[in-house]
């Protein structure tokens, strides 16, 4: 398994608050690893250690392998882009000069690829317009074409759809896939639109309290987040042996209540249960998701 990015037991305090404790985070080279957390859980600080902003109080991080404590950190940066937070960009400036200015900050003489990423990003056709007119995700993609500028192969994106109506954020969401898929950039995005993150995905971190709680990848998960029908029944006994008979997954929680997972035919349950004097008192289908998912994790990992 070939890393882009590994942390080793990672840390940040600020005088007497850790904002990152032990943290280990595994991102696989061409992975779209979603970094998940609630406000406070330490994602921005943990991409601001990254990105050299900002040095870690203990632990440490290997990018491509590289230490960050080798002196050759310094040239491997130069293979990540990042947004964090916000996009870095000139409201006065329409989005090829915006590029320029980028150009020219990282020494590259020649701006012959500038019209190439602002086609990659969907700009090409905006002219002299000024980014002040752009709407937030015209933004946001002139912020990605910055950030592409030095031609990474590790873009890093701090909730890249905050605040963007339905069109904008379908627009991250291809351009996301198509850098990924296409030019093979390994991608980082911590985002709170878990919806939209379980759409593009390969690989995720569930954050809390500054570390990683849990690393599954979207097979993983995918098996996990399967249907469930909760029902309450007046003979857990005769319910749970026709379930085993059946060998239809199950899990009891009470007395009176289970669960029943999967794809099944609910009403030949209800039907021959009640041939067993075993009656359904109440029944919710529920379709788990990435944000159940990550709300049983959390209220697991608090109440342990």
């Amino acid at each position: 398994m070939e890393y882009i990015l590994e942390t080793h037991n990672l840390e940040k305090r600020y005088k007497n608050f850790k904002a990152i404790s032990n943290l280990n985070i595994h991102i696989e080279k061409g992975s779209i690893y979603g970094l998940i957390g609630k406000n406070g859980a330490g994602k921005t600080t943990l991409i601001r250690l990254i990105c050299g902003l900002q040095k870690p109080t203990n632990g440490s991080y290997s990018i491509y392998g590289i230490k960050s404590t080798d002196s050759n950190i310094l040239k491997v940066r130069k293979r990540i882009g990042a947004i964090i937070e916000t996009p870095s960009i000139y409201l006065n400036l329409s989005a090829r000069e915006n590029l320029i200015e980028q150009y020219k900050v990282l020494g590259m003489p020649s701006y012959n690829d500038i019209e190439e990423l602002l086609k990659i990003v969907g700009l090409e056709n905006t002219g002299n317009k000024k980014a002040k007119n752009f709407s937030l995700g015209m933004k946001q993609r002139l912020g990605i074409a910055i950030s592409l500028a030095s031609n990474p192969d590790f873009l890093i994106l701090d909730e890249p759809i905050n605040g963007l109506d339905p069109q904008g954020i379908i627009e991250i969401r291809e351009l996301i896939v198509e850098l990924n898929q296409k030019r093979k950039i390994t991608i980082l995005i911590s985002s709170h639109y878990l919806d939209e993150l379980s759409k593009i995905a390969t690989n995720y971190g569930f954050m809390d309290k500054g570390t990683i709680i849990k690393e599954i990848n979207s097979k993983q998960l995918n098996d996990k987040l399967q249907k469930k029908i909760e029902i309450k029944v007046n003979n857990m006994n005769e319910c749970v042996r026709y379930l085993e008979k059946n060998k239809i997954p199950y899990e009891v929680i009470n007395e009176k209540e289970l669960n029943i997972y999967g794809t099944v035919n609910i009403s030949n349950i209800i039907i021959e249960l009640s041939k067993k004097n075993c009656i359904i008192e109440e029944l919710h289908e529920i379709d788990e998701s990435l944000e159940n998912y990550y709300m049983n994790l959390i209220g697991g990992v608090e109440n342990e």
